[in-house]
């Protein structure tokens, strides 16, 4: 009986140690070991691929991220230089302040069991103490109950270890899944023809499965498939709707003639890492977007392509952005400071094509240079500037927003250049109230025919956790590119099928049309919200001679 009391005096210290840091953290301990049914145990991408592993250290100095200042340091001394009881990672760090899961809490307790066993072999007297002795038989008397319960716990770790490893789909790749389904239709309107939108309700979803890889922990490498039969409500031909204007954020890529009808296919494709500890570079392989790898300085409002936020692709962002295509090319994103950041890029859509005057260089395509400055943490600020050139691809000239006129690209049979700039800002009111807003300016050149000046602007309200915490409440107001100003040779380059014979008198836009919407995003979870809003344009087409058109929708995002 001695001989056993003896032991359990050399061991105290250390137990004193590992009940100290449960009666701690009681919360994290049960988040730690209670099972879960839906738990993804791969490693996290912002984590190094050695994190799985650790490395003894003998003394609290190998730690490179611990310093005498610490609260904790003097308990790390003792744990690690007097009872070796402590493991850090192979890069000399311990990452105090970050959250254990559950492998790193079951190695650590296997670490210091080691440990135990060690002294209870060898008996050496000199770590034997009085005041330990005392502090174990209190703690002993006051959590007999919770030791008993970790030790089920933490036996109960090694079986599910194996479990996992032996089904998980991957140790790099991690797999999120979004599903969109929405109802939508016109209730009132006329198109730019002056004809009556059919009252048609539609239903369509857009379903998307993206397999992101990290290689190193700190790049991404994004595989994305997708199906979706979203139609939009224009086409380069006007022939559906007849109205540019009220493209939804998530219908299908503007430029097709037909929708799509749940074909299965690779959207997406990028790499992106960085280049030491501020610069980030993005490899675009196809369906490359601006805001990829760059801020569009319209928190809340620009969604993911529509999954959340503004539900037109107008309220999402600064028309502007749009005459950059989606397509392959590249993204660099660098933070000088946490006040200023430089965004550049290029984008092709034709890089495949190997016929004349394509390729990712000499056909259409799209180059962007964005300085973002932030004074505080409240207000954001930033100066875009767009390059772009379309070579009869349909695919620019700020497809899905704006009048007919405005998307020369697609009414004309010439190729465009196009200079644009934007002005976006945004300000924190609270942290329930949001002001957003932008003004953008394009000078497009009809080449070989004239030039025209294309106007856009917009004021959007963001009201995050309104109601609830998850919500979302947005209004836009504003309005879609208008052509202020045009060469009258343009007029007579209008494709007959695509610009009506009663708006080819000029090249100007005749009146001014606004863009009202409001939605409210109510989220039943966290991974199910649902969405209902309206779209309101009044002249449509910027044409007074047509009725107000009123678009509903409901959007049901679905994310796992």
């Amino acid at each position: 009986m001695l001989d056993m009391f003896s032991k359990w005096l050399l061991i105290s210290p250390i137990a004193v140690g590992i009940l100290s840091a449960i009666m701690a953290l009681p919360v994290l301990a049960e988040n730690v070991l209670q099972p879960e049914g839906n738990t993804q145990l791969i490693n996290s991408p912002s984590l190094d691929q050695t994190d799985v592993t650790f490395a003894q250290v003998n003394s609290v100095s190998q730690l490179s991220d611990v310093q005498p200042t610490d609260w904790a340091f003097a308990a790390l001394q003792s744990l690690v230089e007097r009872y070796g009881c402590i493991a850090g990672y192979p890069n000399a760090t311990y990452r105090g302040n970050r959250a254990m899961t559950r492998y790193e809490f079951a190695a650590g307790v296997n670490a210091c069991l080691e440990r135990i066993n060690q002294l209870i072999a060898t008996a050496t007297s000199d770590l034997v103490r009085k005041e330990d002795l005392a502090t174990l038989q209190k703690l002993q008397e006051t959590f007999a109950t919770e030791l008993t319960s970790l030790r089920g716990r933490v036996d109960a770790l090694e079986p599910r270890l194996a479990v996992v490893e032996q089904q998980q789909f991957s140790t790099t790749t991690k797999l999120n899944e979004e599903a969109l389904f929405v109802v939508s239709g016109f209730a009132a309107g006329q198109d730019s023809t002056g004809v009556d939108i059919p009252k048609v309700t539609t239903f369509g979803d857009r379903v998307r499965l993206n397999l992101d890889t990290s290689f190193t922990g700190k790049d991404l490498l994004r595989t994305r498939l997708q199906a979706l039969n979203l139609n939009y409500y224009s086409s380069k031909a006007g022939t559906r709707s007849r109205l540019p204007e009220g493209t939804l954020a998530f219908n299908g890529e503007i430029g097709d003639d037909a929708p799509e009808n749940n074909e299965l296919g690779i959207d997406t494709l990028f790499y992106r890492f960085p280049i030491g500890q501020k610069t980030e570079v993005t490899l675009f392989a196809n369906e490359g977007e601006v805001d990829d790898f760059m801020d569009t300085v319209n928190p809340f409002l620009d969604g993911d392509d529509g999954a959340t936020g503004a539900l037109s692709r107008f309220g999402s962002r600064n028309s502007v952005y749009y005459f950059v295509p989606q397509g392959a090319g590249i993204g660099l994103r660098h933070r000088f400071s946490d006040q200023l950041e430089l965004s550049l890029g290029y984008l092709s859509n034709t890089p495949a094509d190997p016929s004349s005057k394509n390729g990712i260089f000499n056909g259409s395509y799209g180059a962007i240079a964005q300085l973002v400055f932030r004074p505080s943490d409240r207000l954001s600020v930033a100066f875009t500037y767009v390059n772009a050139y379309d070579n009869l691809n349909d695919d620019l000239a700020i497809p899905g927003t704006g009048s007919k006129k405005a998307n020369l690209g697609l009414v004309t049979d010439s190729p465009v250049s196009t200079n644009a700039y934007g002005l976006e800002a945004s300000f924190q009111v609270n942290p329930r109230f949001y002001i957003n807003g932008w003004v953008g300016y394009a000078t497009t050149r009809l080449l070989g025919v004239g030039d025209a000046d294309i106007w856009n602007y917009a004021v959007g309200l963001a009201f995050p956790d309104l109601g609830k915490r998850g919500n979302l409440a947005g209004i836009i107001v504003g309005m879609e590119p208008k052509v202020t100003g045009a060469d009258a040779a343009i007029a007579p380059a209008f494709s007959p099928r695509r610009v009506e014979p009663q708006n080819r008198n000029s090249a100007s836009d005749r009146d001014t049309s606004f863009h009202i919407e409001a939605f409210y995003s109510y989220a039943f979870s966290d991974n199910i919200s649902i969405t209902p809003g309206l779209i309101w344009l009044t002249a449509p087409n910027h044409d007074e001679r047509n009725s107000d058109a009123v678009l509903g929708v409901i959007r049901t995002t679905f994310t796992f």
